[in-house]
């Protein structure tokens, strides 16, 4: 059977890649990207995989959350069932870490506007739907005040770790507290230093190939070894559902921060 799947951060990196595999499928194909000159590079890059019929492409800036938000009105406006959504868009290293809305940018982007579009877009899904958020090897415990944006993180890795942490912390969180009407929800480190861009700026290094996370997001997101996988964390540098940082297996832990997330997207939005 073939699905309908957005991708955000499809424009280059693992996005592209898994968005290329499930073209070839047959799949229908949502891109997203937040530089219309890369949409459009990516889409006539996509194009002789499908048909136009089968691919749309979507901009927005996903460090804004009135973007994030009018993201998800087009697509539902455009789209009456999405069974797949892989929150694949992150951000490591810029030269601006503070977004207008004045918070860090990680956190925007890696955190918050997964979030806000996955609760936009679940009512969309069906109960055999899936939510793929990606995670990472890097996971650090979130202080709640960078979060809100009431205090800055200088480093880098530290920011980008939170976040990551932060992504699978509501990943388990919504998983729990939602197990019977909602898509499923499973966050995902794709492996760790591929050769993505981001790893790239951040590491100064080539990295591994980008197959490696976008078979296992493939995987993820139409086979039936993860159709029960609601709730897990999937780590791909060990090839095995594993236990991700501990701050995620705490029910509490996980709350405060999902509360924080409400509260604060109520300001943004």
């Amino acid at each position: 059977m073939k699905k309908t799947i957005l991708i955000t951060g499809s424009t280059d990196g693992i996005g592209l890649e898994t968005a290329k595999l499930l073209a070839r499928k047959g799949h229908n194909i949502l891109i997203h990207g937040r530089n219309k000159t890369k949409l459009n590079k990516a889409y006539e890059h996509l194009i002789p995989l499908t048909t136009s019929e089968k691919l749309k492409a979507y901009q927005a800036d996903l460090s804004n959350m009135p973007n994030v938000m009018q993201l998800a009105k087009t697509i539902t406006d455009n789209h009456s069932t999405i069974d797949v959504l892989i929150n694949n868009a992150g951000i490591y290293t810029t030269p601006s870490p503070q977004t207008d809305q004045g918070l860090d940018v990680r956190f925007a982007v890696n955190t918050l506007a997964p979030y806000l579009l996955t609760k936009q877009i679940a009512p969309l899904m069906p109960e055999t739907g899936r939510v793929l958020n990606l995670s990472s090897a890097a996971q650090a415990p979130v202080v709640l005040d960078a979060l809100r944006g009431s205090i800055k993180i200088d480093n880098a890795n530290q920011a980008y770790a939170q976040s990551k942490l932060a992504i699978t912390m509501w990943s388990f969180y919504l998983a729990q507290e939602h197990p019977s009407n909602w898509p499923s929800i499973i966050a995902i480190n794709p492996g760790s230093l591929l050769a993505s861009k981001m790893v790239k700026n951040a590491y100064g290094i080539e990295g591994k190939s980008l197959s490696i996370g976008a078979k296992v997001l493939v995987k993820a997101a139409v086979d039936k070894d993860f159709a029960n996988a609601s709730g897990t964390y999937f780590d791909n540098d060990s090839n095995t559902f594993s236990a991700p940082h501990n701050d995620a297996l705490n029910s509490e832990k996980n709350k405060a921060l999902v509360q924080t997330i409400e509260t604060l997207l109520k300001k943004l939005v």
